[in-house]
């Protein structure tokens, strides 16, 4: 077998040893908690209707990437190691997560059908079914139908001339079971069709025939209506909307392949035929239906989702989108700016004076994009280095890297092709950034280019009149995406100090020539040395410990995996460290065992934004280490991507991190969850005489501006 690469995966073997481990808890079913947690929101009364609803969406496209990614990797693995048949730990550790992914299903349909559509509706918010739509508004979706939809259609009788068509990871489609004989006079009673992606899926009924308020059909619901027909003269016996889910990894020869992008652009096709992996169906398809789909795909019975709703609810955010209904939403943010940002002027003037914390989205990403824009057009800069992870298809930051090349710039930038779900939107800004002149590399092959890096060299003159060359740089936890920075809580440092910025510059030097690093004294990078200083320093915090003085260590994640951290955290929970962890999704920690870990306590902050940033702090003799870090404690980040931490060097920016990044999460009583040493998580709530205090809801008065009377203290 050719050695090949597999996004993101983790040892084949972690889940498996980390299982049969009761020191640790299982990967999967700690990231399926996080979906619980998520779910939750959609059940918590204080929570705007419509972005309960949104809440849902969430937890189906979480799962979806769940399948996508991580159960098709262990079926993957489980089938290498079985030698075609699954593999005992493997097939147990699967048949657990399919438990609770079967449970976390039903319930999100639950709360949909029994909570969140009737209180829509008394909202004067209608989702309307068949048998909900009175006589006019079926005549409409009946011209719809016939107008809109069943020229797109092509329904397909199977017989030998026509097999099972080839299905589209997570597309819409439908099975229909007939009597009767063809117009041939055979009796072929199977038949397929598939719901073109052009159409939309939630459609929206005239004004005119909703007088109390907005009505809406799904695709789904005006097909199901409609299948008669499309069979004129057959009986329509059963049917079924369903949905298959594909394994969508991209797999690139690494030893073979001479161009990285091409040999990309070619596995992106294949994606959407991945192998399928799970398979959703309406709940009321007839079970032999279901088994001949089953069939069909190669898919096992414990994969196979009976749901009471659309087998997509993801879509249902295009209803969301179209509900205008301010007092359902979350109340309208903006972003602040720091104060000495606020008048516009030289950016890199002001970079001299003071370097510039950031703490999206509380504070506008806004002085990024105006950084790299400014070096664009400022006359004296004369080169800009950047690192792309994940930016989206519309960017002002990579347009502004465009016309820096075209300006005669020197421009350099990393872009990550294998960025999962973002391959596409990186290889066409690639392809755009060449042609304007820029100087385009993809990274190291093998490891994943996650750091989040911006460098700008800028000529100037020194003291004695001569002109030298400086560094300005921007280092971040998070994407130079301009959605989720609006989104995802992280924070990112501008700074001109010298020796810091240098080592960014030798980072970009290290990743285009491919040699070995400098020695760095501030940096952390990996796959080199992060995992090393991230246990000398909780071993320190240990030492610390042992010799009877105050340790302390608090750490803010999105998922922490990694064997060797844990051992050392728990080691230091031993000799008396006092360990706060905020991890937001997957955690294999088990806190709060006496004579392990007992002195760890864990909780997850889940809310208005993503909790995204990643923050490292050690007391150290009270020097108070903080480092901000692009990386997660998980064993994919410290050895198989390239990742910087960086330490806030300014006391006051150290200040703020601590006072905005980790204090209000640990005082959280609103959205906070608190993981048990049985490995079950409970949500927090304040105690009899205390106030309710939410982290997102002050930084967002405290940063940015939010009207206090629109919102609960969540």
């Amino acid at each position: 077998m050719n050695k090949k690469t597999k996004p993101d995966d983790d040892s084949k073997h972690a889940s498996a040893r980390l299982g049969a481990n009761p020191s640790y808890l299982n990967r999967e079913l700690s990231q399926l908690a996080f979906n619980r947690r998520v779910m939750a929101q959609a059940e918590d009364r204080h929570v705007p209707l419509l972005e309960r609803l949104r809440y849902l969406c969430i937890v189906s496209n979480n799962l979806d990437e769940f399948f996508e990614v991580r159960i098709a990797s262990l079926l993957a693995n489980s089938q290498v190691e079985g030698g075609g048949a699954e593999s005992p730990a493997l097939a147990a550790a699967l048949e657990r997560t399919s438990i609770e992914c079967h449970q976390i299903v039903d319930r999100q349909y639950a709360i949909l059908n029994q909570t969140i559509l009737p209180q829509l509706s008394a909202n004067r918010i209608h989702l309307l079914r068949h048998g909900d739509r009175n006589e006019e508004q079926r005549a409409w979706v009946k011209s719809f139908f016939e107008q809109e939809i069943r020229p797109l259609l092509t329904p397909i009788g199977l017989d030998p001339a026509h097999p099972f068509p080839q299905v589209l990871n997570k597309s819409l489609n439908f099975i229909v079971e007939m009597a009767g004989k063809d117009a041939f006079g055979r009796s072929t009673s199977i038949a397929i069709i598939k719901a073109p992606r052009v159409l939309p899926r939630v459609i929206r009924l005239p004004d005119v025939l909703s007088p109390d308020g907005a009505s809406f059909c799904l695709l789904s619901s005006i097909i199901h209506a409609h299948i008669g027909d499309l069979f004129a003269g057959r009986q329509i016996l059963a049917y079924s909307q369903f949905r298959v889910t594909r394994n969508s990894d991209l797999w690139v020869d690494e030893e073979e392949v001479k161009n990285l992008r091409q040999a990309l652009q070619s596995e992106l096709q294949s994606r959407q035929f991945g192998v399928a992996v799970r398979l959703e169906v309406a709940r009321s398809c007839p079970s032999h239906l279901a088994q001949f789909l089953l069939d069909q795909f190669g898919i096992a019975p414990n994969r196979l989702y009976a749901v009471d709703g659309p087998v997509n609810m993801v879509r249902l955010s295009e209803m969301i989108d179209q509900i205008s209904d301010a007092s359902l939403r979350f109340p309208p943010f903006a972003p602040g700016l720091p104060l000495h940002l606020e008048n516009g002027n030289d950016i890199f003037a002001q970079l001299k004076q003071k370097d510039v914390l950031l703490h999206h989205p509380f504070q506008s990403f806004q002085p990024v994009v105006d950084f790299v824009r400014s070096a664009a057009f400022d006359s004296n800069v004369v080169a800009i280095k950047q690192t792309i992870y994940r930016t989206g298809m519309n960017s002002d930051l990579m347009e502004a890297l465009i016309v820096a090349a075209q300006r005669g710039k020197e421009v350099m930038v990393i872009v990550e092709l294998m960025a999962r779900f973002d391959e596409e939107a990186n290889i066409n800004w690639a392809d755009k950034l060449e042609r304007a002149g820029a100087q385009v590399v993809y990274g190291v092959v093998g490891l994943k280019t996650h750091a989040k890096l911006s460098l700008v060299i800028r000529r100037e003159a020194d003291k004695s009149g001569n002109g030298e060359l400086r560094y300005y740089a921007h280092l971040g936890t998070g994407n130079y995406h301009p959605t989720t920075t609006k989104l995802y809580t992280d924070f990112g440092l501008l700074t001109s100090n010298q020796k810091l910025a240098t080592e960014v510059n030798e980072v970009f030097l290290h990743l285009t020539s491919l040699t070995k690093p400098k020695k760095m004294d501030y940096l952390w990078l990996a796959p080199f040395l992060l995992q090393k200083e991230i246990i000398r320093a909780i071993h320190n915090e240990a030492e610390i410990a042992r010799k009877g003085r105050p340790a302390r260590i608090v750490a803010k994640m999105n998922a922490l995996l990694d064997e060797s951290v844990i051992r050392a955290l728990y080691e230091a929970s031993a000799d008396g460290v006092k360990i706060e962890l905020i991890v937001r999704g997957a955690c294999a920690l088990r806190p709060g065992v006496p004579g392990l870990s007992e002195n760890i306590h864990v909780r997850s902050i889940i809310g208005r934004f993503l909790e995204h940033s990643r923050i490292y702090y050690f007391r150290n003799n009270l020097q108070h280490d903080v480092y901000l870090a692009s990386a997660d404690w998980m064993n994919r980040n410290l050895f198989r991507r390239v990742e910087v931490a960086f330490p806030v060097l300014d006391k006051s920016l150290k200040r703020r991190v601590i006072n905005e990044g980790l204090t209000p999460y640990l005082k959280d009583n609103t959205n906070a969850w608190s993981l048990g040493s049985d490995g079950n998580w409970h949500k927090n709530k304040p105690h009899r005489r205390q106030k309710p205090y939410g982290a997102q809801r002050h930084l967002m008065l405290a940063l940015g501006a939010l009207s206090p009377t629109h919102y609960t203290n969540k």
